[in-house]
């Protein structure tokens, strides 16, 4: 069984920053792309950030140049440091990762959410 749990998120003021951070758990033989998704109310979900084993990064571009994401492999932990936020980034964030449970299966497995709210 595996487990991701976020945390982090809240209230902050536009301008401000906030980090969130999602850890996984459970019978992980690996970790492949790790990443953050976000869905405000009435819109669909979009991709903000991922990150593939080999540390490379992409980012949406609204949010380039003011979201950070890296990755904690010996902790399988990945990060979202959201830095000048404005009240358009307010949504639920989830994050996700790519995870071999064995060396043959793989699949996508996902956070709860965790509400991020910008005030103007």
């Amino acid at each position: 069984q595996v487990q991701l749990v976020e945390s982090g998120g809240g209230l902050v003021q536009a301008g401000g920053s906030l980090r969130l951070s999602c850890t996984a758990s459970g019978s992980i033989l690996s970790i492949d792309e790790m990443g953050w998704y976000r869905q405000a109310p009435g819109n669909h979900r979009e991709l903000v950030a991922r990150t593939p084993s080999d540390g490379t990064t992409y980012y949406t571009n609204s949010v380039k140049g003011r979201f950070t994401i890296s990755r904690d492999d010996a902790k399988n932990t990945v990060y979202l440091q959201l830095n000048s936020p404005n009240p358009e980034d307010t949504a639920v964030y989830y994050c996700y990762a790519d995870i071999f449970t064995n060396p043959y299966n793989h699949r996508a497995y996902w956070g709860q959410g965790t509400q991020v709210t910008v005030s103007s």
